[in-house]
C-alpha cells in the first residue's frame, strides 16, 4: 500500500516536503562506506521537518539508494538543530477518504521498517528536536545516538487525542520496558505534553550515546565503527513480560481513567495497544497501528485535536486584532503595584524574561520585603537547579528591588497593578501613580474581573490603560488576556502585546466586558453547577457531570484551585453585569464567610469525600437533578455564553475562546477547547440554532 510519487503528490498536494538525500561517506575502520541519509524539508529550524506521503516517498527512495550501496552500515539524521518531528498534520486535516487515511498509516510502517528488518545495521543520529514520528523513525533503526543539545523530545500524540501510529506504541516498550513507554507516550503526554531532558532519555534507554552537539556527527559515525567492528555493543534491558507489564498497563489506564474519563479515544487506543506490545509481534503490531490510525484519521475527535494544534500554533503567534508591532514602545523598566504572591509571580517572569529592573511596592516595608525575598529565593531555586549560573542568578537578584515611595516608578515604561480585587482601590492606585510616571509609560492591570473602564475613567491619560490579565501560577500558564479600554491607544496595546511576547505568553485580544473570556465562561458553567446543589442535588453527582469531557478538573476542584472568595467575587461581579445569567449562591457565600477552602477532604489513599462542616451548612433544596441533567444544563449555558460573547465583540472569532480555554485552563487539545465539542454534540444547535465552526473546521471535511 506504499504510496507512488504521483499518489504522493495527488495526496498532499501542498505539503512541504522533508526530502531524504543518501550520501556515502568512508569513516575510518570499515572497509565499506556508510550510507548517511538526511531529512531536510529545506527550511530553517524555524519550520521542522515532518513527514507527508511524499516526504515519505523521498525516504523510502533514499534507502533504495543506500541498500543498492551495500554499505557497511545505514545511518539517518536530520538538518541543523532538527532530526524529524512527526507526521504532515496540515496535510491530514484535508483528509477525508478512508482509504487515504489507511495509506498514510501503512506507508509510514512500511519505509520505517525497513530499517529494523534489515540485517545491515542501522543508526539514527539524533542531532536535534525528535518527536512523534520523528522518534519511531529513530526507534526503527537498531541504534541511537543524541546531540547533548537536543530539544523538544517527546510522543506528543496522545496529547493531541491521537497515539503513536508508525511503530511507537510496540518498540518502545520492547526497547525500555513497559512502565516508561507508560511515562513517556501516555503520563508525560497527558501532562501538558511534557518533554524529555537529553538525560531523561538517556537514562531512560531511548538512545545508546550523547554526544556534544559541536563534532556530533563525527563522534556518531566514529562510534558507529565500532558498533559495527564489534568492539562496542550497545546494552539492551531484559523485558519483564508478566508481573511488571501488568503493573504498567494498570497505571496506563488509571492515569488515563484520572485524565481523560473516557473522552479521548487515542489515549485508549494507546493502552490497548501497549498491552499488545507484551507480544512483542511486530506483524500484530503494526497492523493494529494501522487499523487504530486509519480509523481515528477520520475521526471528529482527532480533527479537534489538530484545531486546537494550529490553535496554539498558528492563530497564538499572529493575534487576531492586535495594533501593528512597529508601534510597541520599548520596556526597560518594570514597576508593580503590590507585592502579594501573584504581584511576586509577575515580579519573578518579567526579571527572568525581560533582565530589567523591577520594583515592587506595597502600603508597608514588611509586605515589600517579603515580596523581594520570594523572588530572590525563586531566583536561588533556579540557582539550584543549574538553571541559572551564579553570575545570572546575581544579576537577576539585584535587578529587584521593593520601596515604599512611587517616585521609585517615575523611569518605568511598564506598571502594572496586581492589588485588593475592588474598583475603588485600583482607581484610587492609579491615580496615585499618573503623579510619579511619565508621560508615556503605560499602566496596567492584572484584574480578573473590573471594568478596565472604569479604571481608568478619573485619570488625565485614560488611553495608556490596558488589562494584562496573568493566570495562576504565572510562571505556567501561558495565556495572557490583554484588554482594551474604550480609551486605549493602539501604542499602548501594541506595546502590551510585544511585552506578552517578551514574556513568552500567548495573548488574546478581549474586550472590555465583565471577567473577560476564561473567568465568564468557568464562572458560568460553575454556577449552574452549584445551583444544581442548591437545589437538592449531591455534590458527588454534580461534581462528577462534566467528567465526561475530560476536563483537567472538576468543577468544585477548580472552585478550591482559585480560591471560593475569588470566585464568589468574580461571580457577584458578573452577576452586577449579567444578572439574569449569573447568579450568586448564596451557599457559597456562607461558604466562604466560614472560612472554608473546598467542599473536599481526602484521605492519605487519594479518596475524595464531602467536608461534614460544608455539608452542614450548605442547605439545599428537594429537586435533585441527575448527572446527564447537570452536564445538559451546563453545556446549555456555555454554548449560550460563547453565542452571547461573540455577539457582543468580546473576541473576534469562536476560535479566540477556544484558545482561551486550552492556555488559561487547560482544556484538553481533543475537546478542541469547547466549541467543536459543543456543535459534534449537537448543543450548539439545540441552543443557539446553528454551530459555531463551519465544516471542516475542527471535523471531518465532506468527501
Amino acid at each position: 500500500m506504499t504510496f507512488t510519487a504521483e499518489e504522493a503528490q495527488k495526496a498532499f498536494p501542498d505539503e512541504v516536503v522533508t526530502k531524504a538525500v543518501t550520501r556515502l561517506v568512508k569513516v575510518p575502520g570499515l572497509d565499506k562506506p556508510v550510507a548517511l541519509i538526511t531529512l531536510d524539508n529545506g527550511l530553517d529550524h524555524t519550520r521542522p521537518s515532518t513527514f507527508g506521503p511524499q516526504g515519505l516517498v523521498s525516504l523510502n527512495s533514499a534507502l533504495d539508494v543506500a541498500f543498492a550501496a551495500e554499505p557497511a552500515a545505514i545511518a539517518v539524521t536530520g538538518k541543523p538543530f532538527i532530526f524529524a518531528v512527526g507526521a504532515d498534520l496540515s496535510g491530514v486535516e484535508s483528509v477525508s477518504d478512508p482509504e487515504l487515511a489507511r495509506q498514510i498509516a501503512q506507508t509510514g510502517h512500511d519505509v520505517f521498517r525497513r530499517l529494523t528488518e534489515t540485517k545491515v545495521p542501522t543508526f539514527g543520529f539524533i542531532n536535534g528536536a525528535v518527536m512523534g514520528g520523528g522518534l519511531e523513525l529513530a526507534l526503527s533503526c537498531h541504534y541511537r545516538t543524541l546531540s547533548e543539545n537536543a530539544a523538544a523530545i517527546a510522543f506528543p500524540e496522545v496529547f493531541l487525542g491521537l497515539f503513536p501510529g508508525w511503530g511507537g506504541t510496540q518498540l518502545l516498550p520492547n526497547l525500555i520496558g513497559p512502565d516508561a513507554a507508560v511515562t513517556v507516550i501516555i503520563e508525560n503526554a497527558l501532562a501538558q505534553n511534557k518533554m524529555l531532558s537529553v538525560k531523561q532519555a538517556a537514562e531512560l534507554g531511548i538512545v545508546d550515546e550523547v554526544f556534544g552537539s559541536a563534532d556530533y556527527l563525527e563522534q556518531s559515525l566514529l562510534w558507529l565503527s565500532k558498533v559495527v567492528r564489534g568492539e562496542i555493543t550497545p546494552a539492551r534491558r531484559e523485558i519483564d513480560r508478566g508481573a511488571e507489564w501488568d503493573a504498567a498497563l494498570a497505571r496506563a489506564k488509571a492515569i488515563v481513567d484520572g485524565r481523560t474519563h473516557g473522552a479521548s479515544p487515542g489515549a485508549t487506543k494507546a493502552v490497548e495497544l501497549l498491552e499488545l506490545a507484551r507480544e512483542n509481534d511486530l506483524d500484530r503490531g503494526y497492523a493494529a497501528e494501522t487499523d487504530g490510525l486509519a480509523e481515528l484519521l477520520m475521526s471528529d475527535v482527532l480533527r479537534a485535536g489538530l484545531y486546537s494544534f494550529n490553535l496554539v500554533n498558528k492563530r497564538a503567534k499572529r493575534p487576531a486584532g492586535a495594533p501593528d508591532k512597529s508601534l510597541a514602545r520599548k520596556v526597560n523598566k518594570v514597576g508593580i503595584v503590590g507585592a502579594g504572591l501573584m504581584a511576586s509571580q509577575m515580579a519573578l517572569l518579567f526579571v527572568r524574561r525581560l533582565k530589567v529592573p523591577v520594583v515592587l511596592t506595597d502600603v508597608d516595608q514588611a509586605r515589600v520585603d517579603k515580596g523581594v525575598s520570594y523572588v530572590h529565593g525563586e531566583i536561588d531555586k533556579l540557582l539550584a537547579k543549574k538553571r541559572v549560573s551564579q553570575d545570572g542568578a546575581n544579576r537577576l537578584k539585584a535587578l529587584v528591588t521593593g520601596s515604599l515611595d512611587k517616585a521609585a516608578f517615575a523611569d518605568a515604561d511598564f506598571v502594572i497593578e496586581a492589588v485588593f480585587e475592588e474598583l475603588g482601590v485600583k482607581q484610587k492606585v492609579f491615580a496615585d501613580l499618573e503623579q510619579y510616571i511619565k508621560p508615556e509609560a503605560i499602566l496596567a492591570t492584572n484584574t480578573s474581573s473590573l471594568s478596565i473602564t472604569a479604571m481608568a475613567s478619573g485619570l488625565r491619560h485614560p488611553e495608556r490603560v490596558v488589562g494584562f490579565h496573568f493566570f495562576n501560577p504565572v510562571a505556567v500558564m501561558p495565556l495572557l488576556e490583554i484588554v482594551r479600554a474604550e480609551k486605549t491607544d493602539d501604542a499602548t496595546l501594541a506595546t502590551a502585546f510585544a511585552l506578552g511576547k517578551s514574556l513568552k505568553k500567548s495573548s488574546v485580544l478581549v474586550k472590555d466586558a465583565s471577567a473577560f473570556v476564561v473567568n465568564r465562561l468557568l464562572l458560568r458553567f460553575l454556577g449552574e453547577v452549584l445551583i444544581a446543589v442548591d437545589e437538592g442535588t449531591p455534590f458527588e453527582v454534580a461534581d462528577k457531570a462534566l467528567e465526561p469531557l475530560g476536563l483537567p478538573m472538576t468543577p468544585l476542584v477548580l472552585m478550591q484551585l482559585v480560591g471560593p472568595a475569588i470566585a464568589l467575587h468574580v461571580g457577584e461581579t458578573l452577576h452586577e453585569a449579567f444578572p439574569d445569567r449569573f447568579k450568586v449562591s448564596e451557599n457559597l457565600a456562607k461558604f466562604v464567610k466560614a472560612g472554608k477552602s473546598g467542599v473536599w477532604q481526602w484521605d492519605a489513599a487519594g479518596n475524595a469525600t464531602v467536608d461534614p462542616e460544608v455539608d452542614a451548612l450548605w442547605q439545599r433544596g428537594d429537586a435533585p437533578s441527575t448527572e446527564d441533567e447537570v452536564r445538559a444544563r451546563a453545556l446549555a449555558a456555555i454554548a449560550e455564553e460563547i453565542r452571547i460573547m461573540l455577539d457582543e465583540g468580546v473576541v473576534a472569532q469562536a476560535q479566540d475562546i477556544d484558545l482561551c480555554l486550552i492556555l488559561g485552563a487547560g482544556w484538553p487539545f481533543w475537546l478542541g477547547g469547547i466549541t467543536p465539542y459543543l456543535d459534534r454534540a449537537g448543543v450548539s444547535e439545540k441552543v443557539n440554532g446553528k454551530p459555531f465552526l463551519a465544516p471542516g473546521v475542527a471535523s471531518v471535511p465532506a468527501g
